[in-house]
């Protein structure tokens, strides 16, 4: 078994057993080849079961004097432990060398937060007499309304608006479809926004039933969500580091400070486990305080 039938191999397991994303499969394989790299570099002609726990702990000695980031190299060993998981599962080899490797400690990062008046501003710079305005303006309503990953805001489907009732059908990770709730005003401004739509004369077949698309007909790319979020941004002169998915952290965080469940954001954000969802309840000591005094049977 070489490297390179083993990493197909692996990638048709995340494929069809994981039914992960072609975006993270990706990631996984590019950090295998930079494993396979290191063993190249060093002359180390050796397959995948004859790896030892040794190589491993070299290989991220290796990584560490290129100076990456503590959460870089977590994913890269978590990747790592996933393909020997695999080679196990299949009985491809009989012993693990990743059971021992430990990982560095990085703790949470906190994304950044906007404040409901920056959502606001950057919302009010948008110049709706361009041909792309109400679109960009229904986008940032929706990642806000309804906290969605930019996957899952491009891939949104028209037949999945079911705006009578207050929901739509979001694709997230895992192809897992969830009914997420709009508000009235993201509603309002995706209504605006097929007036323009409509009048698109060429819409491309990939497009139809896509709501964001571009001019050419077609639907929009992660890039180009990203652009649009960074030069809104700059445009309401915002100051902190802001991507898409800090409009979904926003969502969270907005939500959970007032007073919404737990279980409930994570239903609606789509995370499997709720320790995910944990990470938006940076709450301050007080408000937990408060918490504990009105609920908690001894206080």
């Amino acid at each position: 078994m070489n490297w390179e039938r083993a990493i197909i191999q692996f990638r048709n397991f995340l494929q069809l057993e994981k039914s992960l994303s072609a975006n993270t499969i990706k990631a996984y394989e590019t950090d295998l080849q930079k494993f396979v790299r290191f063993l190249e570099i060093n002359k180390l002609k050796i397959s995948p079961h004859e790896v030892t726990f040794q190589n491993l702990k070299d290989f991220i000695g290796w990584i560490n004097e290129m100076e990456l980031h503590a959460r870089s190299q977590a994913r890269i060993i978590s990747g790592l432990k996933a393909f020997y998981k695999f080679l196990i599962i299949e009985d491809l080899i009989e012993k693990d060398p990743t059971a021992l490797l430990e990982t560095p400690s990085i703790g949470r990062k906190l994304p950044e937060v906007l404040s409901i008046e920056e959502i606001d501003h950057m919302l009010g710079v948008i110049d709706l007499s361009q041909p792309q305005g109400q679109r960009n303006k229904a986008i940032i309503e929706t990642l806000y309304s309804c906290g969605l990953r930019v996957s899952e805001l491009i891939n949104l489907r028209i037949t999945n608006l079911f705006f009578n009732d207050g929901f739509i059908k979001v694709t997230g990770k895992g192809n897992k479809e969830r009914l997420v709730p709009i508000g009235k005003k993201a509603i309002k401004e995706i209504q605006y926004y097929f007036q323009d739509r409509n009048m698109l004369s060429n819409i491309d077949k990939s497009g139809e039933n896509i709501v964001f698309l571009n001019r050419r007909g077609k639907p929009l790319t992660r890039v180009m969500i990203f652009t649009i979020v960074k030069n809104l941004s700059k445009m309401a002169g915002i100051k902190k580091k802001i991507s898409p998915h800090t409009f979904r952290h926003s969502f969270a965080t907005h939500l959970i400070d007032g007073g919404a469940d737990l279980r409930a954001v994570q239903e609606m954000l789509g995370h499997e486990s709720i320790i995910t969802t944990e990470i938006y309840t940076h709450l301050d000591r007080e408000y937990l305080r408060d918490a504990i005094i009105q609920f908690h049977p001894r206080a």
